[in-house]
């Protein structure tokens, strides 16, 4: 008696129970209309864009500013000894920022000081754009992608008021489900691809900016080593 007491209470808390209804990723973005599948679409496009340009630069600037630190002092030693063309096949051999304005200060060798400094600002300007190269693209894409998220948003909930106002005075969880899940969906995703670009664009402007400091740094070094008496 007490048993079939027990399973006749377990079975009445089985009935009770409510089903837990799990949803994936998949099912998610699939349930918010064709709207919301483009903007989520194009939010994919452009994640993958930041991810490939943080990437690309990331290993650029990498590259620009592994100079061997007793690069300037060989320079010293050539340009201090009269050796200009040793120099320049120094500078030639390195392939670094900070080579290429050495190389172009030693290029003017024998002219004013303002102009060697003049020609060395040019190309630093140049060596900088060259750095920045489709990082503007990450702001765009930071600002951007958020706007998106919010443009799916609005879609979705206009969808929504669309099916209450066709719905008869009658409220369907089950037809607001597409609208829904259309502004939940597009939003959240517009916030992620906006939060990763924002941060890969900050990460490569300290980089860049390092790798600026260790090209002024150096450029200083040799306007000095120039106007040393002899």
């Amino acid at each position: 008696m007490f048993i079939q007491e027990v399973q006749d209470g377990a079975e009445a808390l089985t009935d009770g129970e409510s089903v837990e209804k799990t949803l994936s990723i998949i099912e998610l973005i699939s349930s918010g209309g064709v709207g919301g599948q483009i903007i989520i679409a194009i939010l994919f496009l452009l994640l993958v864009a930041a991810i490939y340009i943080y990437f690309e630069r990331i290993f650029a600037i990498k590259a620009a500013s592994n100079v061997d630190a007793n690069f300037m002092n060989q320079i010293k030693d050539h340009v201090s000894n009269g050796k200009i063309d040793a120099a320049q096949m120094l500078c030639a051999q390195v392939n670094s920022p900070v080579s290429r304005l050495i190389a172009k200060g030693i290029s003017r060798i024998g002219k004013p000081l303002a102009d060697i400094n003049t020609a060395i600002e040019n190309a630093g300007r140049l060596e900088i754009y060259g750095l920045e190269k489709n990082v503007s693209i990450l702001a765009t894409i930071s600002g951007a992608a958020p706007m998106i998220g919010f443009l799916g948003t609005v879609t979705g909930m206009i969808l929504a008021i669309f099916e209450l106002a066709n719905a008869g005075g009658t409220i369907e969880m089950d037809v607001l489900a597409g609208g829904l899940y259309t502004a939940m969906t597009t939003t959240v995703a517009g916030l992620i691809v906006g939060i990763v670009a924002y941060m890969a664009y900050n990460h490569l402007v300290v980089r860049t900016d390092k790798v600026v400091y260790q090209m002024e740094a150096n450029s200083l070094e040799f306007l000095d080593l120039l106007n040393e008496p002899t």
